[in-house]
């Protein structure tokens, strides 16, 4: 068996039991911490188990299970990729085996977004895997029902399951998932939000909030998971930004703003002309003259403009640094990776990418990164950080990273992970856990410090005074007769008021420092602002819906699906805040205050618990009702207990017992016994009841030969259960099963 990083193990017991508890589990760890080794250790300790696993490109996939072997000491894996789902059996013999590790990299299945029949690919390395069937979300979109239908998984992984929220694939995830809404879900990403599609929250979408674990990148760094990289911020001909700004000052209304931004303008531009060029920087920092360094690029067009600047950027490093350059539209792309990745020579190797890196695929000995970037999301950009990043490492192997912005208003980007760390440093140091910390900082190289600081008198002096923007809050109550302005808008005349109302609120709140006088509290008063933050009235508008369920309900055991409550999602909202109680995230919303306040309403945090009780006096009366535990799957008794799905799923954490799993205890199951349960799988049982019903039909008319209709008088389908015998013999059944098919003469 694998071992997993320590934080891989604590986080993959943690989905492991939240997936027997809910069928559902999201992982939201960092770039370059390995979480693609948590979904391949659930099918490694599922072997019995056929494993759905989704991600956005079969590349992807292969790279990571290369990386799998690598770290386990596996041997040269072997791809199966003979059946398409829904082939016919003599198109299944163009199977490809006993591929060597080199042969599958040069032969990738590249995403399939055409008609091509998608593949069933199964994987072995040493010890399993033939259990796992790959599919990228683009083929899966163009599968019809009939192809669904035929998956009949165990389990599903989405990699990168963000990724899943685009239109079209989420499309085809949502049919996968209502047909097998039983198979318990499993989700990987550095991220569950889509920044840059209305701040989507795909763990609440995909997951309804069951995310077992969750660490930011600054997390990673501060608990030494991943090593603090070595920062260059420098930069790359602003002159188009200071034409702008030339604009803004020239179009400012105040005569005295306009003459004091002039000269900082003045200023700035000199700083930048003085500012170290580029060859220096890279000559000065890149320690590794010989290293590989990941090269992010725009688009083509900005890609083959940076290649052409190698001479001049890198000749100081070495004259003659190799050069690659990989983007996904490419066929030679794959190969010229693997050029990258083998080259072992004395030179400077620098791989050029555009969008091929920023997720899944992960080079170990990357000496660096180079960001040459302009406005980018946050996911990207954090994307980008991490493939210099990797767990495992050891202590002292510090990356580095060139961040050479393409505009001015992009020097500040790394502000977010320095302000990831400091809120992990509080946050273990409250908690008496200062032990966690090992590393609170990381060391930032500034070479344009000037011109950071001059930009940012610049833009001190174009902002508006606060009476201009209390002017502009006047004009937007009049019209829109509120205060509630969003964070991003801009009046017409390019104020910033949204972010301005926001700075008052923090202000307020003393969440940032500031000036608010009581004078100007007052005028904002008369204008009805409303002080509280968006996440307070979040809280306010979700406490008082459950207030009111509390009181027509007498409980809070609201279903996740049960859709709107007085116009919220309570049982969504409620289960995200057990599983802040239970994982300690988000403290600064649920506050012990608020934790006291709902349980004065009948808050129950650990519902499990709660909810065992309820099933099991269910499942008695349904046991002095019938004689039995043999209750269907979808069986709903009177009171609207899912007890089918109870007993499945109970039925799931004892065969699971004894690997951290089970959540049942011996007085829990002594009393199911009593009720005579069935531990095994009800699939085994059923199994069982149809080969005895072909012993008897062999024993009875001495062949198996039995028409696919044929059903036996206790109502067993035997004629489809032979079919379907003969159709799963080489995909998965068991030894056992097998010896005693031959056994009656199966052919």
């Amino acid at each position: 068996m694998a071992e997993l990083y320590e934080h891989n193990r604590i986080a993959y017991e943690a989905a492991v039991s939240m997936l027997a508890r809910t069928g559902k589990a999201a992982v939201i760890h960092p770039t370059g911490t390995g979480k693609s080794f948590i979904g391949f250790k659930l099918c490694e300790e599922n072997p019995d188990k056929v494993v759905l696993w989704l991600s956005p490109s079969e590349y992807i996939f292969r790279t990571q299970l290369e990386n799998w072997q690598a770290a386990n000491g596996a041997a040269d894996f072997e791809v199966l990729q003979g059946a398409h789902f829904n082939t016919a059996p003599e198109a299944q013999n163009d199977t490809i085996r006993n591929t060597k590790k080199s042969e599958v990299r040069n032969d990738t299945i590249r995403n399939t977004n055409n008609s091509e029949k998608c593949r069933a690919t199964a994987v072995k390395a040493e010890g399993g895997f033939s259990n796992i069937r790959f599919c990228t979300y683009a083929r899966l979109m163009l599968m019809q029902e009939k192809e669904l239908v035929e998956l009949r998984p165990d389990l599903v992984v989405l990699d990168e399951f963000h990724r899943a929220g685009a239109q079209r694939w989420g499309e085809g995830l949502q049919k996968l998932l209502e047909i097998y809404s039983d198979v318990p879900v499993l989700g990987l990403s550095a991220t569950n939000v889509r920044y840059l599609d209305g701040q989507r929250d795909m763990a609440d979408e995909l997951f309804d909030g069951n995310i077992a674990s969750e660490m930011t990148l600054g997390d990673a760094i501060v608990r030494g998971i991943l090593n603090p990289p070595k920062y260059i911020l420098s930069t790359y001909s602003c002159q188009k930004e200071l034409e702008r700004y030339r604009d803004r000052v020239k179009n400012a209304k105040s005569r005295a703003v306009r003459a004091e931004a002039d000269q900082y303008l003045e200023a700035l531009r000199r700083a930048l002309e003085k500012a170290d060029g580029l060859d220096e920087v890279f000559r000065k920092h890149m320690k590794n003259k010989s290293g590989k360094y990941l090269v992010f690029c725009a688009n083509y067009e900005h890609m083959q403009e940076m290649i052409a600047k190698v001479p001049e950027w890198f000749a100081k490093v070495d004259t003659e640094p190799h050069v690659y350059s990989v983007y996904s539209e490419d066929a030679r792309a794959e190969a010229e990776f693997e050029r990258f990745k083998a080259d072992e020579s004395g030179h400077l190797k620098l791989l050029f990418c555009i969008d091929m890196l920023n997720e899944g695929i992960h080079v170990d000995d990357v000496s660096g990164v180079i960001l040459l970037r302009p406005t980018i999301s946050p996911i990207i950009y954090k994307q980008q950080i991490g493939r210099a990043l990797s767990a495992g490492k050891k202590q002292g192997e510090n990356p580095v990273i060139f961040d050479v912005v393409m505009n001015i208003e992009n020097l500040y980007s790394i502000g977010t992970v320095e302000e990831e760390m400091q809120a992990a440093v509080r946050y273990y140091r409250d908690r008496g856990e200062a032990g966690m910390v090992v590393n609170e900082h990381f060391h930032i190289t500034d070479e344009v410090q000037d011109c950071m600081r001059l930009f940012r008198k610049l833009n001190e002096t174009l902002s508006a005074s606060w009476e201009l923007m209390y002017q502009a809050a006047e004009k937007y109550c009049e019209e829109f007769g509120n205060l509630e302005a969003p964070k991003r808008y801009v009046t017409e005349d390019g104020l910033s008021l949204g972010q301005w109302l926001d700075t008052q609120r923090k202000v307020h709140a003393g969440k940032v420092k500031g000036i608010l006088t009581e004078p100007q509290i007052a005028r904002l008063d008369q204008l009805g602002m409303r002080w509280e933050s968006k996440s307070d009235r979040n809280w306010d508008r979700n406490f008082s819906a459950a207030q009111a369920y509390y009181r027509e309900h007498g409980d809070l055991l609201v279903n996740v699906r049960d859709g709107k409550y007085d116009g919220v999602d309570l049982g969504k909202w409620l289960a995200q805040l057990r599983t802040y109680k239970k994982s300690g995230i988000r403290g600064n919303y649920l506050t012990s205050e608020r934790i006291r306040a709902l349980e004065t309403i009948g808050m129950v945090w650990d519902v499990p618990d709660y909810l065992w009780e309820q099933n099991y006096h269910a499942a008695v009366r349904y046991h002095r009702e019938h004689g039995d535990l043999d209750v269907p799957y979808y069986y709903v008794n009177s009171d609207g207990v899912k007890l089918g799905v109870w007993i499945a799923n109970i039925r799931f954490a004892k065969r699971n017992e004894g690997s951290g799993r089970a959540e049942l205890t011996e007085e829990q199951t002594a009393r199911l016994d009593e009720l005579g349960m069935i531990w095994e799988n009800k699939n085994n049982a059923v199994w069982e009841r149809s080969y005895a019903a072909a012993c008897r039909y062999r024993k009875k008319y001495g062949n198996l030969n039995i028409p696919v209709a044929y059903v036996t008088e206790d109502g067993c389908h035997l004629g489809r259960w032979i079919r379907k015998q003969k159709e799963t013999y080489r995909s998965g059944m068991s030894e056992e099963r097998k010896r005693k098919l031959q056994a009656i003469g199966v052919d």
